[in-house]
């Protein structure tokens, strides 16, 4: 996949470099603080920058205090999301998910939850977000559980008009180069709760200066920050042209995952199930994190999902999106003989 930044954006990005480099400050400058006013607009909460989505989740489950303590984190996610629960001295307790979206299943949730559970992780997966986060939350709400979002996919995804990270203590968003916005590394923590952004922006600067909080260094530079600026600019355009491409995507595939009403998704992946593709981006993840850390137990629904599933391709600037319907249908599928 090629990342696409036009010469009126890069010329942009050059004019708030050269703002970093005359203010004097690469680090903790007001181009961080201006990225994080403008990406909690964005996602109508408050936000604060850090180094990776992954350092995030581990600032919030600080914030949580889960050591010693179960986490429910569901198996089909990247391994960030069970490591920052280990990093944070918690332990690892996997779900299963849902076929229809990927994503974290009450079902399961509600299984796994024991006297010993603090905390849940609902990951929202291909850039929509999880069908069941209002169950979900419903529910930690009920069991005194806290609620922390993996946003790392969800640009762009709103839930009745509500953004990814707004569901529970707070959520951490990726800025990786493979993501829709994509800034080569990063991340930001939102939440609803000023304290926790408060504590968010201790730990992630060694818990500077009262050190009162245990952190350390996961800060976002001024160059990143300016370069975020530019990025979240243009997001709202490549979130329309994503799913411009998906509404033609929804006419070829019939075997695919279906939003509900009043979702919408930011495409960070388009998501066929049991579909040979000529052209494709391959799996969202391919291994479970249970497999991976040689955990026991049965995720009946993962497992399907895994060997079931590709993903067509949809990343900003893909060549052939400007294709017909017919042309794209007989481009992407593979008749079988």
């Amino acid at each position: 996949m090629k990342i696409i930044i036009e010469r009126n954006s890069r010329e942009k990005y050059y004019a708030l470099l050269k703002k970093v480099f005359d203010s004097g400050f690469l680090s903790e400058g007001a181009m961080v603080r201006r990225f994080e006013e403008q990406f909690g607009k964005f996602v109508h909460l408050k936000a604060t920058a850090v180094s990776s989505a992954g350092a995030g989740l581990l600032a919030l489950l600080a914030y949580a205090d889960v050591k010693g303590k179960d986490v429910i984190v569901p198996t089909n996610t990247f391994m960030a999301t069970p490591l920052a629960v280990a990093w944070a001295g918690g332990r690892v307790v996997f779900a299963d998910i849902n076929k229809e979206d990927l994503s974290l299943s009450v079902k399961s949730l509600e299984g796994a939850i024991t006297k010993n559970t603090k905390a849940v992780i609902v990951v929202h997966i291909g850039g929509h977000i999880a069908f069941d986060i209002f169950e979900i939350a419903r529910l930690c709400k009920e069991r005194n559980l806290v609620l922390i979002e993996d946003c790392a996919h969800a640009h762009g995804a709103e839930y009745k008009n509500r953004c990814a990270g707004s569901f529970g203590l707070g959520g951490a968003y990726s800025f990786y180069g493979t993501k829709t916005m994509p800034l080569g590394e990063g991340g930001t923590v939102v939440s609803r709760y000023e304290k926790v952004i408060r504590f968010v922006e201790k730990f992630r600067n060694y818990g500077k200066f009262d050190y009162r909080v245990k952190g350390f260094n996961f800060r976002m530079n001024e160059i990143t920050a300016a370069f975020g600026l530019i990025q979240l600019e243009r997001l709202p355009a490549i979130l329309r042209w994503k799913r411009g491409l998906a509404k033609k995507f929804d006419l070829i595939f019939e075997n695919r995952v279906y939003l509900p009403p009043h979702m919408l998704s930011g495409y960070y992946k388009y998501i066929v199930f049991d579909t040979e593709l000529r052209e494709e981006t391959g799996r969202v993840f391919d291994r479970l994190c249970h497999e991976i850390m040689a955990k026991d137990g049965n995720f009946p629904n993962a497992s399907w999902v895994k060997c079931h599933h590709r993903c067509a391709p949809i990343y900003y600037g893909w060549d052939n999106a400007s294709k017909s319907i017919e042309e794209l249908r007989s481009l992407l599928i593979k008749i079988r003989k």
